[in-house]
């Protein structure tokens, strides 16, 4: 059978299992499709190639979809994120003298006692955390929390960018004395010695957007039948990673030199919710650490990436545009992936945009195809977003 190309680009990261899961397990090739990989080791480069027609399509922070949409520091060009490629996997680690000088045990932190700690710390010296992008959900998720503890990002601390292969080799330099980036990099910095994991960042938001599949939106729509077909393809990957009976193998596959070229221990703790926090520690089981297929959890919801753009609002010091805010949601494209799926098994939601952070049990949601249920979705610090009221919920942070 021949098989129609599509290119796509990513970074060495666990979450980008599911493009090359496709690949490899042949989930893409029963959709007609051959997926060309395309590695990169920055997400500017990834995006540039996508812009620059090179790939199709790309493995991406979800915020630099939205940016490149909106213009921030480029021409803006319209992007389609039609399917999200996981929750969470994050990480924020910190140099191993860092943990000591704020008492860190041999445990996940609590997100209130670890910024307390660092807080004591920031009063005494200019401390310096890595991210991977200026937009990135690593930079607005380490933001929110040391905001919401107490920390000033951009006056206690300051925070710079950092390739995500070499966020450890910053931390053992003394660049920067923490990163916040995806996995198996945190584990990587723990295994060398140079770091331990203080938070996950499903600790501070529950449900976190992550990664996404990313397209200018001209090609989602020249392309529309592969698009379709390339989700279906990514979805039954998703289904195929999240089982446990799988989980050694897909951790062989991504370890090989061509993907993440890293190794199959520390891919494999992420896969399976294990973190391990300190220097030759026993890892930690934290559940739901990389949240994937589960409660629609591929779903591109609207609201997500309208908390993004409230987040951009606020670390960029923009004034809220109502016409921004329509075209940061318009990014995500919950009509293409329905389009793709209806018929099959997946699930559906019925609605395209959802009050975030605002479930602390599961609930059953409404679905137009199969059963929703939606699991907790907490912030750390009890805040709900509602998109219908950006900027009140501006109004009240701090």
């Amino acid at each position: 059978m021949s098989t129609e190309p599509f290119r796509i680009g990513f970074v060495p990261l666990v979450d980008a299992a599911l493009p090359i899961l496709a690949r490899e397990l042949g989930f893409a090739e029963r959709e007609g499709l051959s997926l060309d990989l395309v590695r990169d080791v920055t997400w500017a480069t990834v995006r540039d190639r996508l812009l620059y027609g090179h790939t199709d399509a790309a493995h991406m922070v979800a915020p630099l979809a939205i940016a490149t949409a909106l213009g921030h520091n480029r021409p803006a060009t319209a992007m389609a994120v039609p399917f999200v490629l996981g929750l969470n996997g994050n990480a924020i680690t910190v140099s191993t003298a860092l943990g000591e000088a704020c008492g860190l045990g041999d445990r996940l932190g609590d997100p209130y006692e670890v910024g307390a700690a660092l807080r004591r710390v920031a009063a005494t010296r200019r401390l310096r955390f890595g991210v991977v992008h200026r937009y990135s959900s690593h930079n607005y998720m380490l933001r929110y929390w040391l905001a919401g503890v107490g920390i000033r990002p951009d006056v206690d601390v300051d925070i710079v960018v950092t390739s995500p292969p070499f966020a450890a080799d910053a931390l053992a330099a003394g660049e920067v004395d923490g990163i916040c980036v995806g996995e198996p990099w945190n584990s990587i910095a723990v295994d060398r010695g140079v770091g331990r994991i203080a938070l996950a960042t499903a600790q501070i938001w529950r449900r976190g957007v992550e990664k996404v599949l990313a397209m200018r939106a001209d090609v989602a729509d020249e392309r529309a039948d592969a698009t379709r077909r390339l989700i279906r393809a990514l979805h039954a990957a998703a289904a195929h990673f999240v089982r446990p009976e799988t989980a050694q193998e897909s951790a062989a596959i991504l370890a090989r030199s061509r993907y993440l070229d890293a190794p199959v221990d520390a891919i494999l703790r992420a896969i399976t919710d294990h973190i391990r926090v300190v220097p030759g520690g026993e890892p930690v089981h934290y559940p739901d650490f990389m949240f994937q297929y589960r409660e629609a959890a591929n779903f591109p919801w609207r609201s997500q990436a309208a908390w993004l753009y409230a987040q951009m609002t606020r670390w960029d010091g923009r004034p809220y545009d109502s016409g921004a805010a329509a075209t940061a949601a318009a990014t995500f494209r919950p009509d293409l992936y329905r389009a793709a799926l209806a018929g099959s098994g997946a699930v559906l939601p019925g609605a395209s945009s959802k009050l975030e952070g605002a479930l602390a049990e599961p609930i059953a949601a409404g679905s137009t195809q199969g059963r929703l249920l939606l699991g907790n979705d907490r912030f750390f610090d009890g805040r709900a977003f509602d998109p219908d009221d950006i900027p009140g919920y501006l109004a009240g942070l701090p």
